[in-house]
């Protein structure tokens, strides 16, 4: 369990912004877009199944995410800051990926 919560906390801080916990409804995950660069950039994210997932947006011009998930979710985002939500239904990973950029931005780990 302590190992669990160590490798949450350090993915966390990795990602610069993922916020979820005990009684927490939403699971946020800060995603920049700056130029041609990305971050998180293919990061593996464990989030939960069947509740809301914010993928919190700030980009230096427009674009758009792919989520791979059954159903797939494409969004568009505007320069400035974006907040997009989805849910995932079923376990399994599903990447989330820059069509703008042709890049990997994370891969969610859904249980």
């Amino acid at each position: 369990m302590r190992r669990t919560l160590v490798a949450a906390v350090a993915a966390a801080a990795l990602l610069g912004g993922c916020s979820s916990g005990p009684g927490s409804t939403t699971t946020t995950i800060d995603i920049t877009v700056k130029g041609s660069t990305v971050t998180p950039n293919g990061d593996k994210v464990a989030v939960p199944v069947g509740k809301q997932l914010t993928l919190h947006v700030t980009a230096d011009k427009p674009g758009e995410i792919h989520v791979h998930s059954s159903p797939e979710h494409e969004f568009e985002y505007q320069a400035g800051t974006s907040d997009l939500h989805l849910t995932l239904d079923k376990p399994g990973v599903v990447e989330v990926e820059s069509h703008t950029l042709d890049k990997t931005i994370v891969q969610l780990q859904a249980e």
